[in-house]
């Protein structure tokens, strides 16, 4: 029996189409996986009118920042939350009742309909506020928005301070930037930065060790730092624990 020419035609492209599909690059491939879970996340977003909506049951809200953390001129909405075990709250015998449950944040873009979109969250990667301190009191968090980019400072007295930089990337908030001081009262001992993007980190060493505020000497140096996975808000277990220097 003869097979008409139209159906020896379709099967060829067909043909012809499945061998090119099958003969991507991986490059090509990556992409459109890429872009098919791009779609599939944008499809999942739910959006909600307040931000206390957003609110994980067994959790409170300690704190709320507003910025603009993705360029687009809105305020966007920041939770700082703390959970509400009962059995986290414990008796101190000097500082009387303590609740040591851990915090967490929840970051939210602000649409254009003045609806509030989950970015991410990460539901215990602070500790308490009333840790114990030892012979000072425990550091304390702050979380600010400046330039786009979401800063969680430590401040820690006369010992100093360390600020984490992160910013907007690949659907996540990544460390960019961290930043401390090593102080004794008003002498700055030393200080670090470093810049994730840029693999790049300074010291500075203050060299005149009988100096009053305002007349160390500072020897500076420049070392690369290699190449390691980014740092992303949503997978920080706990800030306790995140040595960068």
């Amino acid at each position: 029996m003869r097979i008409p020419v139209l159906i020896i035609a379709l099967m060829f492209s067909a043909g012809c189409k499945e061998s090119k599909k099958d003969k991507l690059p991986p490059a090509a491939g990556n992409e459109a996986q890429s872009l098919e879970k791009a779609v599939k996340d944008h499809i999942k977003v739910e959006e909600k009118k307040k931000p206390a909506d957003f609110l994980p049951e067994g959790f409170v809200l300690f704190d709320e920042i507003q910025g603009d953390l993705n360029n687009d001129g809105m305020n966007d909405d920041i939770l700082i939350i703390k959970g509400t075990e009962k059995d986290k709250v414990v008796m101190d015998k000097y500082r009387g009742t303590l609740d040591r449950n851990r915090r967490g944040i929840i970051v939210l873009f602000k649409t254009k309909n003045d609806s509030y979109q989950l970015i991410t969250e990460n539901k215990t990667c602070f500790s308490s506020e009333n840790e114990d301190g030892g012979i000072y009191f425990a550091p304390e968090l702050d979380v600010s928005v400046e330039k786009n980019k979401l800063y969680i400072h430590y401040g820690h007295g006369r010992y100093g301070y360390w600020t984490y930089t992160f910013q907007y990337r690949n659907s996540d908030f990544q460390l960019i930037g961290y930043d401390s001081s090593d102080n004794f009262g008003p002498v700055i001992n030393s200080e670090t930065s470093i810049n994730f993007l840029t693999g790049k980190k300074q010291f500075k060493e203050n060299t005149n060790k009988d100096a009053d505020s305002g007349e160390e000497v500072f020897k500076e140096t420049w070392t690369k730092i290699k190449a390691q996975k980014p740092v992303v808000l949503s997978e920080i277990k706990d800030f306790d624990e995140l040595d960068l220097t």
